[in-house]
């Protein structure tokens, strides 16, 4: 099982103060000194954390594969043409929202996301789409011609009962076997921390899982390396 640790909560301290600590490649590095896979980063509309710099920086100066998020804008698609990291992850955005609030809807911007799948493909870049975990998203995404999927766990994450939580987990070991029947390798992410994160590593078709807020959080008394080691042994 691999892991993806999004670095944007060190870029939300950073730009608390507009400066230029903490440093993101830093921080990429004691990922990668601890295990981490690749590191995810999302650089949103309204740059409210990731910077171009900092994905330009991170791209040439990670040591491990970087995997950007992004929205489908054509501003962003273009940036991300550019600096070619080894994997873009589609997702949507609002500006309002805290975080990425639930997954694409795949199965009515099918043909837009399409074109830009094939846009990445053509640079040798991998595309993947955050989705619901629902049999019309998994379809839809098959038939853009990407490759991947990350299954969206927030709702098995929030899920305020043990019952409420099985049921989401069931859904989201149903999509995980869905996508590979439809010949989609698939990731998994949203809301994941030490508490929760077993259930959904034992899901056998999940190959990934990209997890963020929940390592910052736990850096800040542990440090970084030390809070990717424990996420590193709690999906094993």
């Amino acid at each position: 099982m691999r892991l993806g640790v999004n670095i944007d909560h060190v870029a939300t301290v950073r730009q608390a103060r507009r400066g230029v600590v903490p440093d993101l490649v830093d921080a990429a590095l004691a990922c990668a000194r601890a295990g981490a896979d690749s590191i995810v980063c999302h650089l949103r509309e309204d740059r409210r954390h990731i910077q171009d710099r900092d994905v330009e920086r991170l791209v040439k100066e990670s040591p491990i594969p970087v995997n950007l998020e992004m929205s489908v804008a054509p501003e962003i698609v273009a940036i991300a043409l550019r600096v070619r990291p080894k994997q873009v992850t589609l997702v949507p955005e609002r500006r309002q929202e805290l975080t990425t609030e639930g997954g694409l809807d795949v199965a009515r911007l099918k043909r837009r996301l399409a074109l830009v799948v094939s846009r990445f493909h053509g640079r040798g870049i991998p595309a993947s789409l955050f989705i619901d975990p629902e049999a019309r998203q998994i379809q839809a995404a098959a038939n853009t011609g990407a490759g991947l999927i990350e299954l969206h766990t927030g709702a098995y994450a929030n899920a305020r009962t043990a019952a409420a939580r099985n049921r989401m987990l069931c859904l989201v070991t149903k999509g995980a076997s869905e996508g590979q029947r439809a010949g989609l390798r698939v990731a998994a992410g949203h809301g994941l921390d030490l508490h929760n994160v077993r259930p959904i590593a034992s899901v056998s078709a999940v190959e990934e899982l990209n997890i963020g807020f929940s390592i910052v959080a736990r850096a800040l008394f542990v440090g970084l390396e030390e809070a990717v080691r424990e996420m590193k042994a709690a999906i094993r």
